[in-house]
């Protein structure tokens, strides 16, 4: 009699490192375009616009000293900013026809964040509405709360069609599943 040898666990390959990604999923530093840190220091400095009430001009300074900043489209940024806080007001109105909760339930992040999307929606046509949805899904992703990033998303994705209508009709009709 021949004892047949154990059958051995299937063993599963090595997991391999996502280039780019941190362990939350969150991209690196480092695989980050301009635009992308660019919004990155706009949300900053919009939180303490936000939470701190600080003057534009005084968030515009600080942030230009922080480390990094000299690696961010600072056009963008400077667009970001200053525009979302002078149009703020607006922005507002625009997400609350969206939202099904009061401003006052959403964490200053995720209200940034929604600023930024809606805002380049309207003002930065060179940036494609599925980029721009995107980049604030990461950033809310990055900084928001757990599933923050899924309010801003349903929210902006709501707001798409009105702001940038023909950009989401014709993207919609050549990619029908998505």
């Amino acid at each position: 009699m021949t004892d047949a040898p154990a059958a051995s666990p299937a063993k599963r390959p090595p997991r391999q490192a996502r280039v780019g990604l941190t362990s939350t999923g969150a991209r690196k530093a480092g695989s980050k375009n301009t635009r992308s840190r660019a919004r990155e220091f706009a949300l900053q400095g919009l939180y303490q616009r936000l939470v701190g009430k600080n003057s534009a001009a005084d968030i515009d300074t600080f942030t230009r000293d922080l480390a990094g900043f000299n690696k961010a489209d600072a056009a963008h940024f400077d667009a970001l900013l200053h525009g979302c806080i002078a149009h703020a007001d607006a922005l507002d109105a625009l997400i609350l026809t969206r939202m099904d909760r009061p401003m006052g339930e959403i964490s200053p992040v995720e209200r940034a964040v929604m600023w930024i999307g809606v805002y380049e929606m309207q003002h930065c046509p060179d940036v494609p509405w599925r980029v721009v949805l995107n980049e604030c899904i990461e950033l809310a992703k990055e900084f928001g709360g757990t599933d923050g990033h899924k309010y801003v998303n349903a929210v902006l994705n709501g707001l798409a069609p009105e702001l940038r209508g023909p950009e989401v009709q014709a993207d919609r009709a050549r990619h029908p599943a998505a």
